[in-house]
């Protein structure tokens, strides 16, 4: 062959064999791995164009920005009821919820009448270092006039929240005097605590109330338990009663303190998401002690999570009422402009392998967010057998029966007791007439009661104050009327209520839970479980390993549900 002829056709040659391999490639790319992201990037594109449209063409003059903020939320609930959009000036107190701490002035506050009142102050806080105290009523901020329709959480919070070391002037209005008081108050950082709660239910059994899982949930339990240990416990009873979650992490490092060496805590896995494992190390201090855990159907996600470890691993009971049933698992990401999205990437899945995320219809937020409310409807707060699983049983390390897809179902249920609960309580409870006779009386009365430091000292003197009665009258001249034979059925609840509300506003969280705990059905089965040593589960027999049966203790309600765990004061 002549070699000058074929260098004379190399370049036609090479030419045709990248124009051949672009043919093919791309052939291969649309139909086999490239359909997907050309169906993005068509949708994407669609998008790009429709507000380039909108904004060039539209009749109107349109605010792009509102327009996205807008659509970004309705995006995200077409895929599940946990990817949410937060707006750039909600980043901040959406992150704060978590940490363990925030900057502000220190108080914890309400609003009555259009006006902000100091409940609380922070001990040792900017609050009162700078000489404010609770009872005072905020009339203005930094020079301007605060009171009226402008009064809002979110407002409230955005002036007196502030970067460290910042100063704001506070206006007070102080009991029993009209002239304003002005206050310099420089922010500093506020702790937030999530062990809310923790001391000895008797002379064995410790007790701990975990809120939420944040940043500092793990420390704080140390704190409480070394506390604990003080005074020689031998029982512990951990409270996730309404806990809603938070850290996937902090619920990880508190169930390791509990379980001997690699066990597994819980997995997480999904589409772009590959098998992770979290397993104890071994280090716990607590391995061995009794332990029981209370959730209801408040307690979500991470509480599923560290209720799912000790369960499925056989290491404490659970009891109380199902939990909500979140098992999705959310990545934080960030925008250039402040803003974020949480998006789900994974399902988490308990030692067992169950998944306990309720079913839900992408796009269809209504049915999900009302779910609980058809629990109540169909009866599953009073009766264990209305409980409706989904999907196949697993077994956990001993071989009892528990489900999925529906949140953790206890191993002893406590039902829910109508006893007392009458038309004229709900409306009193549900309408925050309770709430606000108490923060009145408590103001009113507020030079009495801080003669009393104890929650018992209080109790007892507000036992003998007849406040039910004081409080239908208030409740008469506020709307709600008086119905003597239904203030008499409901007497207790109305009594524990009222009586729990003005501990809790001149007192402090721990002192509430203390009150409240006294006659609570879910903790006197638990300290009965205690002293039959049942704490361990046991391995069940051939019949009730067949039938999954769980435990149903019958007590009464009292008034843990409707109110229990909630309040309508925030942190500033």
């Amino acid at each position: 062959m002549n070699p000058n002829k074929t260098n004379r056709f190399m370049p036609i040659i090479m030419a045709l064999c990248v124009v051949v391999g672009i043919i093919i490639g791309t052939f291969y790319a649309n139909h086999f791995s490239g359909n997907r992201l050309n169906i993005i990037n068509s949708g994407s594109n669609r998008l790009n164009s429709l507000l380039h449209i909108i904004d060039d063409q539209y009749v109107d003059n349109v605010n792009m920005d509102s327009l996205v903020e807008k659509a970004i939320p309705a995006i995200l609930a077409e895929l599940d009821p946990h990817s949410v959009y937060i707006s750039a000036k909600d980043v901040q107190s959406a992150n704060d919820d978590l940490k363990g701490s925030f900057s502000g002035v220190g108080i914890e506050f309400t609003i009555r009448q259009d006006t902000i009142h100091v409940q609380n102050v922070i001990k040792n806080g900017p609050a009162e270092r700078a000489g404010i105290i609770a009872g005072d009523k905020i009339v203005s901020v930094d020079g301007k006039p605060f009171v009226g329709k402008i009064v809002t959480n979110e407002e409230a919070q955005h002036r007196l929240k502030g970067p460290k070391n910042s100063k704001v002037k506070i206006g007070i209005v102080r009991y029993g005097s009209k002239k304003v008081k002005y206050f310099t108050v420089t922010r500093g950082e506020i702790p937030q605590k999530t062990v809310t709660a923790a001391y000895m239910l008797n002379d064995d059994t410790g007790y701990i109330r975990v809120s939420k899982f944040g940043e500092t949930t793990y420390p704080e339990m140390l704190v409480a338990l070394a506390n604990l240990s003080q005074n020689g416990f031998s029982n512990l009873v951990i409270d996730l009663r309404d806990n809603t979650g938070g850290y996937m992490q902090s619920a990880i490092q508190m169930a390791n303190e509990f379980l001997p060496k690699n066990k597994l805590i819980v997995y997480t896995q999904g589409r772009k998401s590959p098998r992770q494992e979290f397993r104890s190390d071994g280090h716990g201090s607590y391995q061995k002690i009794p332990l029981i855990v209370l959730i209801n159907e408040g307690s979500a996600s991470a509480s599923e999570i560290f209720s799912g470890a000790m369960q499925d691993n056989d290491r404490a009971t659970i009891i109380g009422r199902r939990s909500f049933g979140k098992g999705l698992v959310q990545q934080q990401i960030p925008f250039s402009d402040g803003s974020m999205i949480r998006l789900t990437i994974a399902r988490y899945y308990t030692p067992s392998g169950r998944c306990i995320q309720k079913p839900y219809t992408s796009g269809d937020d209504q049915a999900y967010n009302e779910d609980l409310l058809t629990r109540y409807q169909h009866g599953e707060y009073f009766s264990r057998d209305s409980i409706k699983h989904t999907g196949k049983p697993y077994y956990t390390s001993i071989g009892r029966v528990v489900y999925g897809g529906g949140g953790i179902t206890p191993d002893i249920f406590v039902p829910e007791d109508t006893l007392g609960i009458t038309s004229y309580y709900k409306e009193a409870a549900m309408s925050g007439l309770i709430l606000q006779f108490a923060f009145t009386y408590t103001d009113d009365n507020r030079l009495k009661l801080n003669n009393f430091k104890e929650m018992k000292q209080m109790a007892d003197y507000l036992e003998k104050q007849a406040l039910v009665e004081k409080f239908a009258t208030y409740a008469d001249k506020h709307g709600l009327q008086r119905r003597n034979l239904l203030i008499k059925k409901s007497y207790k609840l109305l009594d524990t209520y009222i009586n729990s509300r003005i501990i809790y506003n001149m007192l402090d969280e721990q002192a509430w839970n203390e009150y409240i705990n006294l006659d609570d059905p879910v903790i006197n089965t638990a300290l009965r479980v205690f002293k039959n040593h049942a704490a361990f589960p046991k391995k069940p027999t051939p019949a009730s390993k067949k039938k999954g049966k769980v435990a149903v203790v019958s007590m009464p309600f009292e008034y843990r549900g409707y109110h229990a765990h909630t309040h309508d004061f925030i942190y500033a």
